[in-house]
């Protein structure tokens, strides 16, 4: 059975709000609290903030951009988060698009396969601790001898012990699915379809079951009596990655809705979105794809999806947008 985490929500941005979420996380028995970042928000603030006021609870970054930190950066805070948190931080790493890496973070959106082994490769040596950080790869350099180097860079060792921390890799695509799973310790991924995850992820079910290797998925979530408008109420989240997040000719995430059989809405979604008609863009989001999509409408149809979840080959399930109710009734159901 999968473990169930909360991702926290920042929308409120209250630091009130992210501490009563993951106390009333650890109260109810999930097993983690997860936080992301895309061009707002960091992952790392509200991850050390639930970790202040809780136990037990990991932490996970779901997940920490690679362009918006350097490898010994993002190597040094998760150290540094693991050891002021007892051994509990998660490290999920992802490349994001290039919309975000070069609209927010100003960096060219390059070879997103080697960039994120290089990366882990480094980040890894920094965890081991056991010699000189050297790469001499495509993307990274250390010590860096590229156009403006002084010369005065040396290999460094690291000042931490040795750490296990698991890395995560958020990845949907075959290719960077492929590497998550040669170089990873788990998957990340985003529009999760139980009912249909087999079409597309065969081998990564395979290994989670087979070996020490997880699969945490997020999943859009709101429960209430009237599932009409449960389902508007996630209907936005999902008609913004299926239809904007990428380009008309770049878009992951609309072209894993067109692996899972969806091909038509694909089409009609990105087409009215990238126009501009975005309330007819959320209409064109079918209440089937929703439901299969997303955790939605009274406790008793909330049960029916679960039982499809979690037999879905997931090992974790991150419930993304909940409130309290949410949160209650889901571990009602599950715990």
């Amino acid at each position: 059975m999968p473990t169930l985490a909360l991702g926290a929500n920042l929308s409120s941005r209250s630091g009130d709000g992210v501490r009563k979420q993951a106390r009333l996380a650890e109260d109810l028995g999930f097993d983690s609290v997860w936080a992301g970042e895309a061009y707002g928000t960091d992952a790392v603030t509200p991850l050390t903030w639930a970790a202040a006021c809780t136990e037990r609870l990991r932490i996970g970054s779901a997940i920490m951009q690679i362009p918006a930190r350097s490898p010994a950066s993002a190597a040094m805070t998760a150290l540094t988060l693991d050891r002021l948190s007892g051994g509990r931080f998660r490290l999920g790493l992802g490349t994001s698009g290039p919309q975000v890496v070069e609209g927010w973070h100003g960096q060219p959106f390059r070879k997103p396969l080697a960039t994120t082994a290089e990366y882990v490769d480094i980040v890894r040596q920094i965890f081991a601790a056991d010699g000189k950080i050297e790469l001499d790869g495509s993307v990274y350099q250390l010590p860096y001898r590229g156009p403006g180097a002084t010369g005065d860079g040396k290999a460094l060792r690291s000042a931490f012990k040795p750490a296990t921390i698991p890395i995560l890799l958020a990845a949907i695509g075959p290719k960077n699915v492929e590497l998550a799973m040669r170089i990873g310790d788990g998957l990340l991924p985003m529009l999760w379809n139980p009912h249909r995850a087999g079409l597309v992820y065969s081998d990564v079910i395979a290994k989670a079951a087979s070996g020490p290797f997880e699969v945490v998925p997020t999943v859009p979530i709101a429960v209430g009596d009237d599932i009409a408008a449960c389902r508007d109420k996630v209907r936005p989240m999902l008609t913004a990655y299926i239809g904007g997040m990428g380009s008309r000719e770049r878009n992951f995430y609309n072209r894993l809705i067109r692996r899972y059989g969806y091909e038509e809405t694909a089409d009609v979604v990105q087409d009215l979105y990238l126009d501009g008609r975005r309330d007819e863009a959320a209409a064109a989001v079918p209440d089937a794809l929703i439901d299969e999509l997303a955790l939605v409408g009274p406790a008793r149809h909330i049960a029916e999806q679960l039982t499809a979840w979690q037999t879905s080959g997931i090992t974790t399930l991150i419930l993304a947008g909940a409130n309290s109710h949410d949160m209650r009734t889901v571990a009602e159901l599950v715990l």
